[in-house]
């Protein structure tokens, strides 16, 4: 045991060392808008290539949800200068990967290539930037694999519509009340050209940063960069609309059936301020304390110590906006839901009322360290999080100021904030039950 202890106190300072070092980057705009960000490191022979637009579900219309998901997958299907299905086969057989994700604020595509192919990388973002293949055969080619990718993380998941639940109630007058692969009424209804003005609106160059990060050299990079982007044209400025929800007053209780489930589940979510908020931070530092891990309050609590829960947790779901702060439980031998919630309660009542131990505190820092060190231990990590500093946080120098945040955070601090969002008026319960 003291061996292994020993082993933890050693990588712990290892880590600590190397959160200490900066994310040295370069940055800049074309004349088109596109901003620029370049990381050079030359530790291993990679390099990741990314765009992220600053376009989400939240800039949907009401009517055409799942568009921004959509156009994750309808930009790769090609270009002019590339046959249809050719993407993914160019990136695989030059020893690339590649991939995307989609979110209610954002959109990010990327490839990883061994640092000779990074003119490929280049040229690849141009053309989906410049030249997209949008026409009826592959909006319908697409169209159905976002149905079977709907059927398969939300409508036959377990638990897979807890988010679609929660978020309506949570954020209701806001496009955050839906979720991102939106409606497939709205996809099948949506004609070629509301697609198209969707793609001139959203996907130009003054609403996108492109991230380069690893075994580059600067200067050569940035010629290549004006090769394949400077002659992308500038879009009409992107215009963001602003949503203010009343405050939640009441507790917004709400039940549904699933047939996927056999186990009951049940939720409890608050709205809290949106990523840009210190307080925002604390709350991750609360979730951290509650569910961080099987020594946890809630895991030694409801897992280990009265063995009523099977799974307990508490998270942060991060978004521009607003965000949600949700706590969930899975009961083990019959215990009522109902009980699930007074224990999880009580725990967060008592981090309302008293300071967390100094031990509890310095174990926090250290689970932010690690956690800061493993999502940015890759390359595709690096110029993810530069990118989403720029896009969601008008700093692309957060990556390096998020530890210093997390080290100036009190434990008053954690008790209040606490305090101030986590209270039984101003949450949504959900009830989460099989469907007989």
């Amino acid at each position: 045991m003291r061996y292994k202890f020993l082993i933890t106190l050693s990588l712990s300072g290892l880590f600590l060392c190397a959160s200490a070092q900066q994310v040295k980057f370069t940055e800049y705009d074309l004349a088109n808008g596109l901003h620029v960000i370049l990381h050079q490191d030359k530790t291993a022979p990679v390099v990741a290539v990314s765009v992220m637009y600053h376009v989400g579900s939240k800039d949907e219309d009401p009517q055409r949800t799942g568009f921004a998901h959509f156009f994750e997958h309808l930009l790769f299907e090609g270009s002019e200068n590339m046959k249809r299905g050719d993407f993914m086969k160019i990136v695989s057989s030059n020893g690339g990967q590649n991939n995307a994700n989609t979110s209610q604020d954002r959109t990010f595509y990327y490839e990883v290539f061994p640092s000779n192919q990074l003119e490929l990388g280049l040229w690849l973002e141009s053309e989906r930037m410049l030249h997209p293949k949008i026409d009826d055969a592959g909006v319908k080619t697409q169209r159905e694999v976002v149905k079977e990718e709907k059927r398969m993380r939300m409508d036959n998941k377990p638990y897979g519509k807890f988010a679609e639940n929660i978020f309506s109630h949570l954020f209701d007058g806001h496009p955050y009340s839906w979720q991102p692969i939106g409606s497939m009424a709205h996809l099948d209804a949506a004609k070629l050209d509301e697609f198209i003005a969707f793609f001139k609106k959203y996907y130009a160059p003054n609403n996108a940063v492109l991230t380069i990060a690893g075994d580059l050299d600067i200067e050569n990079t940035k010629i290549l960069i004006a090769k394949y982007f400077n002659e992308v044209p500038i879009g009409v400025p992107v215009i963001k609309g602003t949503f203010e929800l009343k405050p939640i007053a009441k507790q917004i209780v709400d039940t549904v059936y699933d047939a996927n489930i056999q186990i009951p589940a049940i939720f409890a979510a608050y709205r809290i301020p949106g990523m840009k908020s210190r307080e925002n931070k604390v709350l991750e530092m609360v979730s951290t304390i509650l569910s961080g891990g099987g020594s946890s309050r809630l895991s030694t609590k409801m897992v280990d110590q009265k063995k009523t829960a099977l799974e307990v947790a508490a998270f942060n779901y991060t978004l521009e906006d607003y965000g949600a702060y949700i706590t969930l439980a899975l009961p083990n031998n019959n215990t009522p839901l109902n009980g699930l919630l007074t224990d999880i309660d009580a725990e967060v009542t008592r981090l309302q009322s008293d300071l967390i131990t100094e031990s509890e505190y310095t174990k926090l820092q250290n689970q932010f360290e690690n956690g800061y060190v493993s999502a940015n231990s890759k390359m595709i990590g690096v110029a993810e999080s530069l990118a989403n500093g720029y896009t969601l946080h008008k700093n692309t120098n957060d990556l390096n100021e998020q530890l210093a945040q997390v080290k100036s955070i009190t434990k008053e601090e954690i008790r209040d904030v606490a305090r101030k969002y986590l209270t039984k008026d101003q949450r949504v319960v959900l009830y989460y039950l099989p469907k007989k």
